[in-house]
């Protein structure tokens, strides 16, 4: 099943790596660095990204057939609250930890469904790598092991594979 986002808050979490500058649908300006991007620093800011944030985190976390143990460790949040999370039970509001290392993920999963065509974006995660980046390991056990900078760096190599960069 493809992931489908609607909400104006999505485009602002997948494209926070890709624009020099943000600006939602309705015009209001996100809390940012001099840049321009999106750094999660508000408060506001967070509480209002959450929920689509944790809906995309939980779709991408079925696509990719993480267990609960990595997708807690891929978000940052310990298993028990993965548990609420996946149920729908968590009230609360992701650190800017966790909204950074959602953004990383939405991000590698819309590079990999623009870059394959076929069932591959889905299972390209979990296959080992030779590329250096990888050393063997899966894109999900490197992202794991190397916490907030691996992810990043994982976003950057898929960007890089489809041209984007």
């Amino acid at each position: 099943m493809p992931l489908v986002i609607t909400s104006k808050d999505a485009h602002i979490l997948i494209r926070r790596c890709d624009m020099n500058q943000v600006i939602s649908i309705d015009g209001r300006r996100p809390t940012s660095s001099d840049d321009g991007v999106q750094t999660f620093a508000s408060e506001d800011d967070r509480r209002r990204l959450t929920p689509t944030a944790l809906k995309a985190f939980v779709r991408i976390a079925q696509a990719w057939q993480l267990d609960n143990q990595e997708s807690a460790a891929l978000l940052g949040v310990s298993a028990s609250t993965w548990d609420r999370i996946k149920a729908g039970r968590w009230e609360g509001t992701l650190s800017q930890d966790q909204l950074t290392r959602t953004s990383a993920v939405v991000g590698v999963y819309k590079g990999l469904k623009l870059l394959f065509a076929d069932g591959m974006a889905e299972r390209w995660p979990r296959l080992p790598n030779k590329n250096p980046l990888f050393n063997g390991r899966s894109a999900v056990e490197a992202m794991i092991e190397g916490g907030i900078l691996m992810m990043v760096d994982v976003r950057r190599h898929v960007d890089a594979m489809r041209g984007g960069l």
